[in-house]
């Protein structure tokens, strides 16, 4: 965390003992941000379009009739870019888990928050997509207040019911979504088209999502980010000094002072107009420093820019720079504990990919009955009883036949033959012969083929029990 002490010039930090959405009689402070503009706000916008296209849009992408991501919990079926995977894979998810975190880490000590403010769901659809509905029903920061402090009138009244029907039409349409990340397209459209009666936990289940999404956006807004979300406190762990961040230049902003037309020498270039805090969706002041509940949307950033222009003043007072690069005056540089994060997350990345490379789209496992001992056959040759259990992970059924490797041998499945259903798994019953003679040991070591259509898929290894 910057430590405020070197910005400030006045001691008292009294800012640190409170945030802006509460007051000092501990009630909540709505808050009314003025409608940014500029550059950085037309990116994140064109940003934002992308990814809400793509948020709305992948859960109806299908390979080979399947989605491209599937999160099913319930099933314990999960796919990425089209490749199933199942509890067996859970390793690799857990793997996966481990990086993000890494990345994460890494990507905040050298960026800060910038993720929060340009990738976040909670950001993109509260900053441009409800708020935005919000300024074009009731107007920008000025008129929402004086519409909160008007009295009930037809036109307030038609103003409010006009933002929470959309307000929630939206909430559902972004519930229905994540279900759709969660349960599949197909039973998502059998859920809104069939009776209720038929899906009454999945009706149930959409009306929480939405109720939770509405409370979010129309009530709640920037508490989650404050008070919810743990990734502002971990700030403080993972930026330091060189950590680019949305900064405040108080070397060339300080001292402040008005701004007054035609006037040349200015004391420092920040004219404490105050753009900046009321742009905030978070309601901080970065002239303060780096904070907590700040997201690094870079609203502030085009207030200030749009300020030193109209002043005939260099922009970038406020802008993405490290503590040190603003004191020191010095460009950011890729610290050791940069590369040492670095080093870790592509290690991490090169097992994972691995992992996904050499992950197999069957499992077998092969285990010799409970409480059996051998069986002796005639023609001198000793049976035991195996079971089999089989995953296929793919989306075509297997005939599964198995064959004993590195001893000649023979197996009897008992019962039907083996199928394996498409994405599916079975068990079965096997006994293994064996001549006498090559078991030289109590408990041999026996490699089993998987086959399947003729072609080898797997290679299980097991135990044989003999005569001592």
């Amino acid at each position: 965390m910057i430590d405020s002490a070197d910005i400030q010039k006045d001691p008292i930090e009294s800012f640190r003992d409170t945030i802006s959405t509460v007051n000092k009689e501990g009630k909540r402070v709505w808050l009314y941000p003025t409608k940014p503009k500029g550059r950085l706000y037309n990116l994140r916008s064109y940003l934002s379009i992308l990814y809400l296209v793509l948020f709305f849009g992948v859960p109806f992408i299908k390979v080979d009739g399947e989605p491209l991501f599937l999160i099913n919990i319930v099933e314990r079926k999960f796919i990425l870019f089209g490749s199933i995977f199942w509890p067996q894979d859970f390793f690799i998810f857990g793997l996966g888990m481990l990086i993000f975190i890494v990345f994460i880490a890494l990507f905040t000590v050298v960026f800060g928050r910038v993720f929060c403010g340009w990738a976040c769901p909670q950001t993109v659809f509260m900053e441009m997509i409800f708020r935005r509905i919000e300024y074009w029903i009731e107007g920008d920061a000025n008129y929402q207040k004086a519409l909160d402090k008007s009295p009930w009138t037809s036109e307030k009244i038609s103003k409010r019911i006009l933002k929470f029907i959309l307000f929630f039409l939206l909430s559902v349409l972004i519930a229905n979504t994540f279900l759709a990340y969660i349960i599949g397209t197909d039973a998502l459209f059998k859920l809104t088209s069939e009776p209720i009666s038929y899906h009454k936990g999945g009706f149930i289940g959409m009306l929480l999502f939405s109720g939770v999404f509405f409370f979010i956006y129309s009530w709640f807004r920037e508490q989650v980010c404050i008070i919810v979300c743990p990734y502002g406190r971990m700030q403080g762990v993972l930026l330091d000094k060189n950590s680019i961040v949305v900064a405040y230049d108080y070397e060339r902003g300080e001292p402040r002072s008005k701004f007054k037309k035609n006037e040349i020498n200015l004391k420092g270039d920040c004219i404490d107009c105050n753009l900046c805090v009321k742009v905030c969706p978070t309601g901080i002041d970065i002239r303060n420093g780096t904070q907590l509940e700040c997201t690094n949307c870079t609203a502030c950033i085009d207030a200030c820019d749009n300020i030193m222009e109209s002043i005939k003043r260099p922009k970038g007072l406020i802008r993405f720079d490290s503590e040190n690069g603003i004191k020191e005056k010095i460009k950011s540089k890729f610290t050791l504990r940069m590369k040492a994060y670095t080093t870790v997350l592509i290690l991490l990345i090169g097992v994972e990919a691995t992992l996904l490379a050499t992950r197999s789209d069957y499992d077998a496992t092969i285990l010799r009955a409970k409480g059996l001992l051998y069986q002796e056959q005639p023609n001198d040759q000793i049976s035991n009883l195996f079971t089999i259990k089989l995953v296929n992970k793919t989306r075509d059924s297997m005939p599964v036949t198995l064959k004993v490797e590195n001893l000649n041998g023979d197996i009897k499945v008992i019962g039907k033959d083996i199928i394996v259903k498409k994405e599916g798994m079975t068990e079965g019953t096997f006994f293994i012969f064996l001549n006498k003679k090559d078991l030289l040991k109590r408990k041999t070591i026996l490699k089993i083929g998987v086959y399947s259509n003729d072609k080898k898929i797997k290679i299980v290894t097991t135990n044989f029990l003999g005569p001592s």
